[in-house]
């Protein structure tokens, strides 16, 4: 039989957000691998399945165990919150697999999931009807040269630009720099600042603009590792009911009774 290895995505915080998809991998799999908080949220999902978890930072430790649980046979999950293409695990377990050449040896599933991004927009309007970017702003892992220069060339072009990981206790210099971007022409643009985006009891989202952002400097209290922040484009506007609309450009083309303008 094929040795299975599922890369699950959970979907944004809590289970709201999981796949039926996911759900029968996961319902599938023997051996359950994740950080040590998602399996906590998935309790109910994966009970009565060998579990192994571990804490940030972890992500090396916990991609090989995965592996080696799949090589000896048994069906397993490496679960990866939101979807595992975004700053997930894919990239690692990719990486890893190929390094150690197992494609005759494992087969490898990715499941898609819904991102905090997409989440927090349904719940607030139509933000990112438009092109869009989405940037983290940690610099563990990319320099933070050029993080800044992505995070000007997203906002030059007009897009809505979607910003994972703003800051931690220790790590506010790229989140510091994001702000001073957004004092270069951008401070009235529509700010949506989503957080434990998915956790019903936490979750809280707040539509506000940028200056807001400026204004409270690191020191702002919805700001952490937690959230996610949408930087709407120039063209991003409030609806009568205060819901983000960001027009596709339907009624710059056509009537409301879909017949073309200007025929």
């Amino acid at each position: 039989m094929a040795k299975k290895l599922y890369i699950v995505s959970s979907g944004a915080g809590g289970t709201s957000y999981i796949t039926p998809e996911a759900r029968n991998a996961l319902e599938e799999c023997e051996v359950v691998v994740s950080y040590s908080k998602y399996a906590r949220e998935l309790k109910e999902l994966i009970e009565g399945k060998e579990i192994f978890t571990s804490g940030m930072t972890h992500e090396i430790e916990r991609c090989n165990q995965a592996i080696e649980y799949a090589k000896s046979g048994k069906t397993t999950c490496i679960v990866s919150n939101g979807d595992a293409n975004v700053y997930g695990m894919a990239t690692l377990i990719v990486e890893i697999m190929d390094e150690k050449d197992l494609w005759e040896e494992v087969e490898l599933i990715s499941l898609p999931g819904v991102t905090s991004f997409l989440a927090a927009a349904s719940k607030v309007g139509a933000p990112v009807s438009q092109d869009f970017s989405i940037i983290s702003l940690s610099d563990r892992l990319t320099d933070i040269n050029l993080i800044d220069k992505r995070v000007k060339a997203a906002l030059d072009c007009d897009f809505v630009l979607g910003i994972y990981n703003p800051k931690s206790k220790k790590r506010i210099l790229p989140y510091q720099n994001f702000l001073r971007a957004l004092e270069d022409g951008y401070q009235d643009r529509i700010a949506i600042i989503a957080s434990h985006v998915g956790r019903d009891e936490k979750e809280k989202i707040t539509v506000t603009t940028a200056q807001d952002l400026i204004d409270q400097d690191i020191e702002h209290p919805a700001v952490s590792m937690s959230t996610l922040i949408i930087i709407c484009n120039s063209n991003s506007k409030l609806t009568k009911n205060g819901k983000v609309l960001t027009p596709r450009g339907y009624l710059n083309k056509y009537e409301l009774d879909g017949e073309l303008k200007n025929k």
